[in-house]
């Protein structure tokens, strides 16, 4: 039986975020061991950002942190599923709760925007 993630397959692995409640998928990132290890240590998830080349502690600008509540692994050790209490309501960096607020339709391709934004952007980024 495997102890959890294999990361000598890939430095980087693939992480669903999923609200622990309602079950609503967030977000996908990624971890390396360091952030698998802080998330495991703080029980609060850090990702690994792959634009800013970094540790990525979930809600460090924000506020819209993500506490642990259930962590899986997959049968081949190669992608995580954390079950989360987001706090906030925002897992999104555009103010959705979800990363997937766009649906589009299998029929038509129409690209539809659901839910509301709980922040805006602007005001908590200031970028």
């Amino acid at each position: 039986m495997s102890a959890g993630p294999d990361f000598t397959k890939s430095e980087l692995i693939p992480v669903i975020a999923q609200d622990v409640t309602t079950g609503e998928v967030l977000m996908l990132a990624y971890m390396n061991q360091t952030a698998y290890q802080e998330t495991l240590q703080t029980g609060r998830v850090v990702y690994f950002s792959r634009s800013r080349q970094k540790l990525w502690r979930k809600g460090e600008e924000s506020g819209n942190i993500q506490e642990l509540k259930e962590l899986y692994f997959d049968c081949d050790a190669d992608t995580l599923l954390v079950k989360v209490n987001q706090i906030g309501g925002a897992a999104c960096h555009e103010g959705y709760k979800s990363c997937f607020f766009r649906r589009i339709d299998p029929n038509s391709g129409e690209v539809s925007v659901i839910g509301d934004r709980v922040f805006d952007p602007k005001a908590v980024y200031k970028k």
